[in-house]
């Protein structure tokens, strides 16, 4: 391990904006400002020797400096706060051995990226709401500030064996909400991932794709491509350092970023099982707008967006007004009513209304007599009533017969 040092101060871990990231300033008696560079250096080398959201390094953090965590990993002596058995100890030990953070800074900066700390201008304040698994640092990859495109900004996610339905579903959302100024955060994956950052893509929009392996990994191979867009039209965000891969555990613990990182989660697609429901979960627990997209009754695909919705877990929405309304301003976002055309017709109250539902659909129509047997109407109020339909142009008089104009 390279250029981490043995001691120094603690980390200034106050954000640029919220009230979650203030109260962990007044916790942690945090000093406003960015971090050091020894302990930007050792928090590089803590994304290469735990993995993301170690409850047990995160509550260190929250207290004390990843320069003094360094140095007891270094020493291998253990401390009271970390309660880490032998063999954990030393298998940190030999990872912290291993890394080189100046290294990893150096690819970082050549990839065109950089890395960022609690209390620089760019960190996203909203992270300090995942208290202990907040993440220790985060690598970044595209122009703009994170932080100000996650103060608007939603995630869309979904299954990655997805329906045509949830692709196409999935991608309007999207082109429609980036249209309207909102980021569109997602994980890169096949299926509803994928078609949420293409739709961002397709307007001219922002999207942002949160990844469970190092930014300078284009995992799935097959989104490549689409990852490469994304960079240069957004943004790559990791808490892992360059050349890491995903596994399993790392994609469900990157969904807790995804969550906490924007205004709300929007399901499209998922299955009883699906991961993107742990995204759901994750964004409920941190007291999140989630919404979900009803799909076919039939799809299994949409099984476990259904099941969310009826368990009172998630809202339903149909279109990007309706999420606006969820997580924009309160009163001044609202999404307009669904109701059907209004016709002439329905304009008519009464005895009108109740002598034109009366009249025979047919071309012939029926004399007044009839349509006053009908309706219970006398003779003359039906032949008032009727002429007063024929000036309103509803019906017309066909020799002794009255009849509807289609």
């Amino acid at each position: 391990m390279a250029a981490v040092p043995a001691d120094g101060p603690s980390p200034a871990v106050s954000g640029a904006g919220g009230a979650g990231q203030a109260a962990l300033d007044l916790e942690c008696g945090a000093s406003a400002g960015p971090a050091s560079e020894e302990e930007r250096l050792a928090r590089v080398a803590l994304s290469r020797v735990v993995e993301p959201g170690n409850s047990v390094v995160g509550r260190w953090l929250r207290r004390r400096s990843a320069v003094e965590l360094v140095r007891v990993l270094r020493v291998g002596a253990g401390h009271r706060e970390l309660r880490l058995t032998a063999d954990r100890l030393g298998m940190l030990r030999r990872r912290l051995a291993e890394a080189d953070p100046v290294a990893d800074l150096a690819r970082a900066r050549e990839l065109g990226g950089r890395f960022l700390a609690p209390g620089d201008a760019e960190w996203p304040g909203q992270l300090a709401d995942l208290g202990d698994a907040m993440p220790t640092g985060l690598w970044v990859l595209g122009s703009g500030s994170l932080r100000l495109l996650a103060l608007r900004s939603v995630a869309v996610v979904g299954s990655r064996a997805c329906t045509e339905y949830g692709a196409r579903v999935a991608a309007e959302l999207s082109a429609d909400l980036a249209e309207r100024g909102w980021v569109i955060c997602s994980g890169a994956a096949y299926g509803i991932d994928a078609a949420a950052h293409r739709g961002a893509l397709a307007v001219g929009g922002m999207t942002v794709a949160v990844l469970a392996c190092g930014v300078d990994v284009r995992y799935p191979r097959g989104n490549s491509g689409l990852i490469e867009r994304i960079r240069e039209q957004g943004q790559l965000v990791g808490e892992l350092p360059p050349g890491e891969h995903p596994n399993r555990f790392r994609f469900v613990l990157r969904n807790r970023v995804l969550a906490a990182l924007t205004r709300g989660t929007v399901v499209v697609e998922a299955a009883q099982r699906s991961g993107a429901l742990s995204t759901a979960q994750r964004a409920l627990g941190l007291n999140r707008h989630t919404m979900g997209i009803c799909g076919p009754v039939t799809s299994e695909l949409s099984n476990g967006v259904h099941t969310l919705i009826r368990g009172g877990g998630a809202t339903l929405v149909t279109s990007a007004a309706e999420v606006i309304e969820q997580i924009g301003s309160i009163g001044a976002d609202l999404a307009p009513l669904h109701q059907g055309l209004a016709r002439p017709r329905d304009l008519l109250r009464g005895p009108a209304a109740e002598l034109l539902e009366a009249m025979p659909a047919g071309p012939s129509g029926a004399p007044a007599e009839e349509l006053a047997r009908r309706t219970g109407l006398t003779l003359d109020q039906v032949l008032k009533l009727l002429y007063e339909l024929c000036s309103l142009g509803f019906v017309q008089r066909a020799g002794s017969h009255w009849r509807v104009i289609r």
